[in-house]
């Protein structure tokens, strides 16, 4: 059977090399090409390897490659410190014999977290390794709606994300780099353990059901923590721009935090603020 990380290993590996072209790496073209990328041969040859062992490399055939090895791909392909820790990571998985018993069990939000989401006033919410939704805050219920009126195994970002129920926040500025961002931080989770009931769950469900997801996903980015910003719909007040930054929890690998936030003094702050504010008047009302 094929280890899973060699798999992985040899999926990143084919997904970098067919995003460089000739000229990039100093290469003439020369004459018809069948592959957009790089051929194999002409990575094996920049990182100093043969042809035949760089082939099962990517076919994910328990090759074990030394750090040497690796540095030398990561040179050749030309990753950025991301996507390089992010190689070296998936390359020492493979090397083990057997993939090393992983963490499996349900994960939580510690009390002291619960508690500084509900004295937070701008949006926030903890994401599971996954990207299921662990908990939120009213600001947050209030910006994205309310996430109990899913069903719990619904509760993840890029099911959400990708929900052809909500395809009007597709045409909000900025969607598909927060897509990427999503599917970037679910491929680190993928390199720690490939082969997670969770990640393939929600992974196969997409790839199935959604075009743009299979787009993406096959790009292989990968994100650690991340942060950007966003436009947000909000007919009742307006669209409003907001700065998003990831904040890690206890744990290895561990929850995240997501937050929010508005640049003070602007209009957008302040849409944030009404939108708050009506959102708290209607669960006093619902309430009452």
């Amino acid at each position: 059977m094929t280890h899973p990380y060699a798999r992985e290993l040899g999926d990143f590996l084919r997904a970098r090399r067919n995003r460089l072209s000739p000229r990039d790496v100093g290469l003439e073209p020369g004459g018809r090409r069948k592959v957009t990328g790089l051929r194999r041969e002409e990575l094996a040859l920049l990182a100093g390897l043969s042809t035949d062992y760089y082939q099962r490399m990517e076919q994910g055939r328990e090759v074990r490659p030394s750090d040497d090895v690796v540095d030398a791909l990561a040179g050749a392909l030309g990753l950025d410190d991301e996507e390089r820790r992010h190689l070296f990571t998936l390359a020492r998985a493979a090397r083990r014999p057997v993939p090393a018993a992983v963490d499996r069990g349900p994960e939580r939000v510690p009390d002291g977290t619960r508690r500084l989401l509900r004295l937070m006033d701008t949006p926030a919410l903890v994401l599971g390794r996954h990207l299921d939704l662990l908990d939120w805050n009213p600001m947050a219920e209030a910006l994205l709606g309310d996430p109990a009126d899913f069903p719990p195994d619904r509760l993840n970002m890029l099911l959400l994300m990708f929900d052809d129920t909500r395809t009007g926040d597709r045409s909000c500025p900025g969607w598909e780099r927060q897509a990427l961002d999503y599917i970037g931080m679910m491929r680190a989770a993928v390199a720690t353990d490939p082969t997670h009931p969770r990640a393939t769950r929600v992974i196969g469900e997409l790839s199935i059901r959604s075009a743009e997801f299979r787009r993406l996903w096959v790009r292989h980015d990968v994100r650690e923590t991340v942060s950007g910003t966003k436009t947000f719909r909000a007919p009742e007040v307006g669209d409003i721009d907001l700065h998003w930054d990831t904040y890690p929890l206890p744990g290895n690998p561990g929850p995240v935090m997501l937050v929010f936030t508005a640049e003070p003094g602007t209009a957008h702050a302040e849409r944030l603020r009404l939108l708050g504010s009506l959102h708290a008047s209607r669960v006093r009302r619902a309430a009452a």
